[in-house]
């Protein structure tokens, strides 16, 4: 039996027009001066404002969060904040207790997380971080980790797209394959916005669901031992390895079944279990915000002020790392709070090449003794089918490098990403990188996602040179 609940539905109103308003993404990376940024309230007005745009001859990008490191939403035409567009509009439930919801598609994902709870489901997979919109995050590739749990973009069924004419168009994975509307699905639902804008997307979720955490130090060499064996000692298996030691702190995710959540949530309402509890509270309240960012923080400012002492703060960072176990609703501890400011790049490698790419960062670092305070994250993945995703057509780990915002980062990215193209990586559409569609044509199919783009969008009005640079020029 399935069931559709239509939960609300905005007010048509007129959309929000600003004037030329300057823009700069998260990380400071990517800033723009459009003609006029555009806030619509509701998906005709959007349908509206971009075909208006087209036809006075503008490109139009649509911005989310600004969490993306490269210029993915950069643009001197309009820029189209989707911010109003938020909330659950649909839900189709099943019997095994899954369901297709759509979901407008500025709505932010730690918004989504409740809208979902409330209604006891949850995403299957989340990122590390939940700032980013829906649209946003699905259309730059987002992912979390887990060798059966793919990226956002896998866990997407459905997308409205609204076109240069501000026709709106509704495909999804269930029209014909090889079917135009088919083609079009494929591309809105991880294409950097290039053949229009998405207003709502439609995702497959699963029954809400907890996970147990386990945080560990542990040595580098037990990982680079057998990385097949430790990706496959949890459901959500991740790592993180400071350059210039051999330490590593290993993070694993186990799924509970229903009757263990309940268990253990039986156990902690107890007094003894609401003191564990407060305790844990308190614990995970210091070690996320006052660890992982306060003193976090004045590390890497300490760093930028005294570069040399990057490789002693790591060892203290590193040994300052403790064991400790956690239990809460998935999203929970899927997502982290981010709040030291850092740029990022993070390929995708094959993922029986990851051990041998983190031995040669290793010892690229130890060659230069560069001041890296940020660690390395190691993260995997299914092999899928999406068109542009970093996983297409094969098992993946994920590398990603970091910097501290104020300290110089282009040597150790240069460096990193030579190793990763070293070893056939594919970099993250959102994340720092200098490949172009040159380079990148024999990872995805760039001459059918081309075709698309020239099918529906033949102005080139939703691309952008970031856009023209990684898939090509589809005009």
């Amino acid at each position: 039996m399935t069931r559709r609940w239509c939960l609300w539905q905005t007010p048509a109103v007129p959309a929000t027009v600003a004037a030329t308003t300057a823009w700069e993404n998260w990380a400071r990376t990517a800033s723009a001066s459009p003609a006029g940024v555009v806030r619509p309230r509701d998906e005709a007005a959007l349908a509206d404002q971009v075909a208006r745009a087209a036809a006075e001859g503008l490109r139009v990008r649509a911005r989310g969060a600004g969490h993306s490191f490269t210029p993915v939403a950069v643009t001197d035409g309009l820029q189209v904040d989707l911010e109003h567009l938020a909330g659950l509009e649909a839900v189709e439930r099943r019997q095994d207790g899954t369901a297709r919801v759509t979901v407008l598609a500025g709505t932010r994902l730690y918004h989504l997380h409740h809208l979902l709870g409330a209604r006891g489901l949850a995403m299957t997979n989340l990122g590390d971080i939940d700032r980013q919109t829906i649209a946003g995050a699905i259309s730059t590739g987002t992912h979390g980790t887990g060798l059966r749990h793919g990226g956002l973009a896998t866990q997407v069924c459905g997308v409205r797209v609204v076109l240069p004419d501000g026709t709106v168009r509704a495909v999804s994975v269930d029209d014909a394959p090889g079917s135009p509307e088919r083609e079009l699905f494929e591309v809105a639902r991880l294409g950097l916005g290039t053949v229009g804008v998405l207003s709502a997307v439609t995702l497959e979720v699963v029954p809400a669901f907890w996970l147990r955490c386990r945080e560990r130090p542990e040595r580098l060499d037990a990982f680079l031992e057998d990385p097949d064996a430790y990706a496959a000692s949890a459901d959500h298996a991740e790592l993180y390895w400071f350059p210039g030691t051999r330490s590593i702190l290993t993070i694993r995710n186990d799924r509970l079944t229903p009757d263990d959540a309940a268990r253990w949530g039986t156990e902690r309402s107890g007094l003894k279990g609401r003191v564990r509890l407060l305790g844990q509270e308190v614990r995970g309240l210091v070690d996320d915000e006052v660890i992982a960012n306060g003193l976090f923080e004045v590390a890497n400012r300490l760093a930028t002020a005294a570069p040399g002492l990057t490789a002693g703060i790591n060892r203290v960072s590193a040994r300052a790392l403790a064991a400790r176990e956690r239990v809460a609703p998935s999203y929970q501890l899927f997502c982290h709070k981010r709040r030291v400011r850092f740029r990022e790049q993070e390929y995708a490698v094959p993922r029986a090449a990851v051990g041998d790419v983190v031995r040669e960062l290793a010892a690229w670092h130890r060659r230069t003794g560069e001041p890296v305070p940020f660690p390395v994250e190691v993260r995997f993945a299914p092999s899928d089918d999406v068109w542009l995703s970093t996983a297409r057509d094969r098992d993946t780990a994920y590398v990603a490098v970091h910097q501290y915002v104020r300290m110089q980062y282009r040597r150790w990215f240069d460096a990193a990403e030579a190793i990763f193209v070293a070893a056939d990586g594919r970099p993250h559409w959102g994340k720092l990188h200098r490949r172009t569609a040159a380079d990148l044509a024999h990872h995805y199919p760039l001459d059918d996602v081309a075709r698309v783009r020239r099918t529906v969008d033949p102005g080139g009005v939703f691309a952008n040179a970031y856009s023209d640079t990684v898939l090509g020029a589809a005009t």
